[in-house]
Order: structure tokens, then C-alpha cells, then sequence
């Protein structure tokens, strides 16, 4: 019977231990590294812009290439040398300074639902905010600057696995379809293994230098919205 318990015990332990790892986030660093004493850093990028929300099956924006996918659309206001991107799932309590959070987040904060995210960047055609409108966006020329699985730098969910993402893109002036230039941009997710993508999520869009004004939302209207 005692070993029984002890089994339980450390079982609960065990998940208590990888459900409080998750919570943590390291500084966003991007790809300028600095050498301290013995160790090599990614310098933090000095502007970070946080998304707190919970992705359903039935609200996914667009199937694309047979996967489900869901968008968050980023205002870039400034030319930028670099943007990182990364998204962790489920959230689960961690507190995130100065988040935007949405709706669907806030009745669902609770959840423990997790999915394996897969994420892209994309930037789009559109460079005023004049042209952002649904029909706009729909016919706007979407270009993937980059994309990312499992990351090693995140957190591990609650099953133990690295399944959460970050990328980090370094802007090509010499290239107009992959300079970072402004514009509207979105973050694009899914999951990469077959299946439904179910769970609350944060998502963080950074850059190396201060861009005042950069907004993130779920939907066009509330894009505009936080425009005024």
C-alpha cells in the first residue's frame, strides 16, 4: 500500500514539476549574441508585444495545404532589421506584462488544452492603414518570410515534449519581398501533427529596436480598432 502512495505521489510530482516548467519564459532574445564570462546570450529585443487567446476547432481562418489555420495580424508601423516570433501552448496562468488579451482567452484561461503549435510569419502587399479592410486583406499578396515547429529554446507542455515554437527573421533590404518593411504582417498557426488545435496560447511578436505602435489582434475590426 505505502508503495502504492509513493508511486502516486511521485507521479503528481512529476506533473506538477513539467506543468509549472511550462510557465516559465525565458527573455526573448534575438540573433545578436553577447559573450558574458563563459556563456554566449542572444541579446533580449528591446520590444515585445504580447497575445493571450484560445484557438477552437470552427473558428480557424483558412485550410491550407490540408492543415487548419489560424491568423493573428501584427501592424509593423516601422522598418525593422529583425522580428522574432514565438508562441507557447497552453498559457496556463503565466503572467504576461502588458498583454493583449482576447475574449475568447479570458472565458477560457482555465483551460488546460494545449496544442502543438506550428507557426509562420507572413508579410503582406498591404503598407497603409487605409487599405486594411476585410476585402483587402482577402486580396492582399501574402509572402511566408518564415516558419518554425519545436523549439528547444521554449518551455516543454505538460506532456514533456518541445513542441512549442519561435522563429526569428532577419530583414533582406536587398530583396523587397523579404524586407522587413512597414506594413501589415500575421502570425500564422496550426498544429503539425494531424488533429484539431484546441487550447489557450501566447503569442509574442519582438524586435531588436523600440517600434511605437505596433498592434496585434485576431481580427481585422479589432485591428482597426486599436488604431483609433
Amino acid at each position: 500500500m505505502k508503495t502504492r502512495i509513493l508511486i502516486l505521489l511521485s507521479a503528481f510530482a512529476l506533473i506538477f514539476s513539467v506543468d509549472a516548467q511550462a510557465q516559465k519564459l525565458k527573455k526573448f532574445g534575438g540573433l545578436t549574441e553577447k559573450k558574458i564570462g563563459p556563456k554566449t546570450i542572444k541579446v533580449p529585443y528591446t520590444e515585445v508585444v504580447s497575445y493571450m487567446g484560445y484557438a477552437a476547432p470552427g473558428n480557424e481562418d483558412e485550410v491550407k495545404d490540408g492543415k487548419k489555420f489560424y491568423y493573428i495580424y501584427v501592424w509593423i508601423p516601422a522598418v525593422a532589421p529583425e522580428l522574432g516570433v514565438r508562441m507557447m501552448s497552453p498559457v496556463a496562468g503565466a503572467k504576461i506584462k502588458n498583454a493583449t488579451k482576447s475574449k475568447s482567452y479570458e472565458e477560457n484561461a482555465g483551460s488546460k488544452d494545449f496544442f502543438d503549435t506550428y507557426i509562420t510569419l507572413e508579410r503582406s502587399s498591404i503598407i497603409s492603414k487605409d487599405n486594411i479592410t476585410e476585402e483587402g486583406v482577402k486580396s492582399a499578396k501574402w509572402t511566408t518570410l518564415a516558419k518554425n515547429d519545436d523549439s528547444s529554446e521554449m518551455p516543454k507542455q505538460p506532456s514533456g515534449s518541445s513542441y512549442n515554437s519561435l522563429l526569428r527573421y532577419k530583414s533582406e533590404a536587398s530583396d523587397p519581398l523579404k524586407a522587413l518593411t512597414v506594413g501589415l504582417y500575421r502570425v500564422g498557426f496550426t498544429t503539425f501533427k494531424t488533429g484539431e488545435v484546441k487550447g489557450t496560447f501566447l503569442a509574442q511578436v519582438a524586435a531588436p529596436i523600440k517600434l511605437p505602435g505596433v498592434v496585434m489582434a485576431k481580427t481585422i475590426e479589432d485591428l482597426k480598432k486599436q488604431f483609433k
